[in-house]
């Protein structure tokens, strides 16, 4: 596969990781999408290998976000604004140390809103405890995914055969 489609991949990619914070999205079969488009180019037993893991991982995230209790967004005040922020910080969490500073970059995001929008740093910590327990679990299994899948897949790109 030649660079100029190496790349498009990696936006599909790149833009289902963000579809996944946006509602009515589908991040999850974007980032699936770009992993498959790779593997029909590439034809290699590592292409293959990783396209039967992704399918599987993120056939099972999306048995466990249907199992997980329904979230309650608008009771705590969720808003688009809030996803933006919450998932650019996991996003860049990700990138500055890897599947691990999602977590925290997460929380960092949506507490970076809250403070800008709230003023008082206790009232932002109780708005980002209600908020996690409302939309956290779900949003964040499914990016953790689609972050596992993206890196596995740049890391397959990147190494030599």
């Amino acid at each position: 596969m030649d660079l100029p489609q190496l790349l498009l991949v990696g936006l599909v990619l790149l833009l289902g990781l963000l579809g996944v914070m946006v509602p009515g999205v589908p991040g999850t079969w974007l980032v699936w999408a770009g992993v498959l488009w790779w593997a029909l180019h590439e034809r290699s037993g590592r292409a293959w290998t990783l396209l039967v893991a992704a399918t599987a991982l993120l056939l099972v995230v999306q048995v466990v976000k249907w199992l997980l209790p329904p979230r309650r967004l608008r009771g705590v005040g969720v808003t688009r604004r809030m996803a933006v922020y919450a998932g650019t910080g996991a996003v860049l969490g990700f990138v500055l140390l890897p599947v691990v500073g999602a977590v925290p970059g997460f929380v960092g995001g949506i507490y970076l809103c809250e403070r800008l929008r709230l003023g008082a740093r206790g009232e932002a910590w109780a708005s980002v405890r209600a908020v996690m327990r409302a939309v956290g679990t779900s949003v964040l299994v499914e990016l953790l995914a689609c972050l596992m899948v993206a890196g596995a897949w740049l890391g397959a790109v990147l190494t030599p055969r």
